[in-house]
């Protein structure tokens, strides 16, 4: 179903993570001599090695001239970073960064860029490191045609005047100017407590889509007559936070209809007028968002790094002969960490990786416990071999949620000497990650007494469910007895399906309806967003004062 795929990618390019070089340690000389090189056509592992020590590299050369598309995987038993980088050995472009799993990457051969550079992650432990990089696609792409000037009436004030000034004949510098000035998107007044915002992008030159526009899709943008302005308008509520990217001249690639979406992920990029870079310290800006908060966006107090003194994480392999398969765990311990403090919280949190790096769990959890609106807390984050195997275990596999509930909770506690109670047990999650922890709350209650599900993807049924079995998580808890579990679920007002499928928004609604007649303890909260960590990084802290929340401590 088409929410479903839309749902999936924007999970894919959130999972990838402002302009301007930033020093990566391989700038200082040249590369040494290639290992191999990278020829037109060529698909397969390329490169395939140990790194025995942090500072050591492998290199692989690219025959391909500027414009090849280029699709592979980076796989890795530890933290390995695979960069393109340029003849002296300069940074271009972080390609994967895998922490023990899986990691698939796009990307345009740029003028200029030269090497594939395999390296040991700095946060690794110095021991050595297997890894793989495996070249799926390899090939130039269709030409792309220009697009049409946009005719359609002008939403925006701003730009009806630039239209009117270049039927008189004139230009765009002044506009480009102003926009250079005030950044971007360009947000006009309107009324009735909404905005009207404009994305803007110039100079494309067959087209630019929107990754993580308010329409949760890959929306095109319009170009204004023959000039070098590219745009898209919204009327958007002014409480709008989003994070979002911009995708100039996505290749035209042969394939499948999922090889071809992807294909905006090699060009995807933050919006270079944007003022506003998300992470700020992103290595490049192909690994940065560009964010857009309106004036009425609700606040997030506990995002933001502080000088308090913080908890700890420690990382361990969890190696499963259940499931076949082994991943990374993260243990946080607050600060002054009491193993017999009875209102100790566990919360549990999937995709374990992306709450450390896209959204940090553990920088929210130091400040909501500094100021002393959550009691003693401690985390456990679940990460994943990789994200088909995130596929298959999270919406749906009773395996993974009796080797969660018994077996990845005592290996990450064992040495803690703690013991929470279910009703003092959150377990967390944003897409199929909040599907998952309502599903694992139910299944096993005498472990989980309490869910924050953020965007849960409730849509997805097993296959081969009957259509009217298409919510299967609503139909299955209408269908038991209620369980002692509380619930906060949350979703973004964009989250929905143009053409009738299924959608995030309304199927979580739905969810909630269901669960109120079950008599459960459910609140579900709406946020003017879309699929978004962005959003999520202020929806998971809100759910934990909504299960466990104390009054802030006097200052």
């Amino acid at each position: 179903m088409r929410s479903h795929r839309i749902a999936g990618l924007i999970m894919l390019g959130l999972a990838l993570t402002m302009t301007g070089t930033v020093s990566t340690g391989a700038e200082a000389a040249g590369p040494p001599a290639a290992v191999g090189k990278l020829a037109p056509g060529m698909t397969g592992t390329v490169l395939q090695d140990t790194l025995e020590t942090e500072d050591a590299a492998e290199w692989l050369r690219l025959d391909l001239v500027p414009g090849t598309y280029v699709a592979g995987r980076l796989a890795a038993a530890g933290p390995v970073r695979l960069d393109l980088v340029s003849e002296d050995g300069g940074h271009l472009r972080r390609l994967a960064g895998a922490g023990g799993m899986r990691d698939d990457f796009y990307f345009l051969v740029p003028e200029g860029g030269t090497y594939l550079r395999a390296s040991a992650s700095p946060e690794g432990s110095g021991s050595a490191v297997g890894y793989s990089v495996e070249i799926l696609r390899n090939l130039l792409p269709e030409t792309g045609t220009p697009g049409s000037p946009e005719r359609s009436e002008l939403l925006s004030p701003r730009l009806r005047q630039l239209a009117a000034t270049l039927e008189a004949g004139g230009g765009t510098e002044a506009f480009w100017a102003q926009a250079v000035e005030a950044g971007t998107p360009l947000v006009e007044g309107s009324s009735d407590g909404t905005s009207i915002v404009t994305f803007l992008y110039r100079g494309a030159a067959t087209g630019v889509r929107i990754l993580g526009a308010p329409s949760a899709d890959h929306d095109p943008m319009l170009r204004l007559g023959s000039s070098d302005v590219w745009y898209r308008s919204y009327e958007l509520p002014n409480d709008t936070r989003l994070s979002y990217r911009l995708a100039p001249d996505v290749p035209t690639v042969p394939g499948s209809f999922w090889e071809r979406r992807v294909a905006i992920l090699a060009t995807a990029q933050a919006d270079p007028l944007n003022r506003h870079p998300w992470p700020a310290n992103a290595v490049d800006r192909f690994n940065a968002k560009s964010v857009l908060s309106l004036n009425d966006a609700p606040p997030q107090p506990y995002v933001a790094p502080r000088m308090d003194a913080g908890g700890t994480v420690r990382h361990m392999t969890f190696a499963s002969e259940a499931l076949g398969n082994s991943r990374r765990i993260s243990v946080y311990l607050p600060a002054d960490f009491n193993p017999v403090d009875p209102d100790t919280v566990l919360l549990v949190h999937f995709d374990g990786e992306a709450y450390q790096s896209e959204v940090s769990v553990p920088r929210i959890l130091d400040n909501m416990q500094a100021d002393g609106v959550l009691p003693q807390t401690v985390a456990v984050l679940i990460g994943n071999p990789d994200m088909a195997t995130r596929g298959r275990e999270l919406p749906g596999s009773a395996a993974f949620a009796k080797a969660v509930a018994r077996d990845v909770l005592e290996f990450a506690l064992k040495d803690l000497g703690l013991a929470v109670p279910a009703d003092r047990t959150v377990i967390a999650g944003s897409s199929f990650g909040g599907l998952a922890a309502v599903r694992l709350a139910l299944s096993h209650p005498d472990v989980f007494g309490n869910v924050v599900s953020m965007s849960g993807s409730f849509w997805w049924s097993p296959k081969g469910t009957a259509p009217d079995r298409a919510e299967y998580m609503a139909s299955r808890i209408a269908a038991a007895d209620k369980a002692e579990v509380r619930f906060f679920l949350s979703a973004g007002l964009f989250e929905t399906a143009r053409d009738g499928d299924l959608d995030i928004l309304n199927t979580n609604r739905h969810l909630r309806t269901v669960l109120k007649a079950k008599g459960y303890d459910v609140t579900l909260r709406e946020y003017a967003g879309a699929h978004d960590y962005l959003v999520w990084q202020g929806a998971l802290s809100d759910g934990l004062l909504a299960l466990f929340g104390r009054p802030a401590k006097e200052h």
